[in-house]
């Protein structure tokens, strides 16, 4: 039954990974890819949306790709399923938590969650960039088709991330906002006029 594989699927997902929604897309991608639910193409459009709306990342990209496949009932069940380790885990730290972080065990393991959570989040930048910007769908690559526009955006974009200005750090809303209105923008009239990217 569709709703209990994705429930079960997505139950995994939130139970394995540790990290926040971005360590989570390694194994999102290669579960719904591998059972056919999405393509590669609707995972990284997904993971585009997810980005920009409001709300924690992996109930959005648990909720997209649930209503994907099974409509409002597989929405319910992957949001669900993605959702239910961590209040559990939470409900059962928080009740443990005076003397379970005073262990030294428990602040090793955090040492080593970190760094593979590092890891798994600069494999995502990674997999993203190749993706979307080169048209790297696997290693070694087969095909190879740079988006020049979406490479300049990159490149313009990324750099005012880190650009302060009064003291302050540019908004990430405000960034978004510029990011999504320069995108439609200018692929909107590329498209209009039939241009190939």
């Amino acid at each position: 039954m569709i709703y209990l594989s994705l429930f079960w699927t997505f139950f995994k997902i939130g139970l394995f990974t540790i990290g926040g929604g971005q360590a989570m897309l390694p194994m999102i991608t290669n579960d719904v890819v591998a059972k056919g639910w999405l393509s590669s193409a609707q995972v990284m459009d997904f993971i585009a949306i997810a980005e920009s709306t409001p709300g924690p990342f992996a109930v959005n990209i648990a909720t997209y790709a649930g209503m994907e496949v099974a409509g409002v009932a597989g929405a319910v069940c992957s949001t669900l399923g993605v959702v239910l380790p961590s209040v559990v885990i939470i409900v059962i730290v928080a009740k443990l938590l005076s003397s379970f972080m005073k262990k030294r065990a428990v602040n090793e393991v955090f040492v080593g969650v970190r760094s593979t959570v590092t890891g798994l989040l600069t494999s995502v930048f990674v997999t993203l960039l190749l993706s979307v910007l080169f048209g790297v769908n696997s290693l070694p690559a087969t095909s190879f088709s740079p988006d020049y526009v979406g490479i300049t955006m990159f490149c313009v974009l990324f750099p005012a991330s880190f650009i302060k200005i009064k003291g302050k750090k540019m908004s990430p809303i405000l960034l978004i906002a510029i990011s999504a209105a320069l995108g439609v923008l200018i692929y909107g009239l590329l498209d209009h006029f039939g241009i190939a990217i």
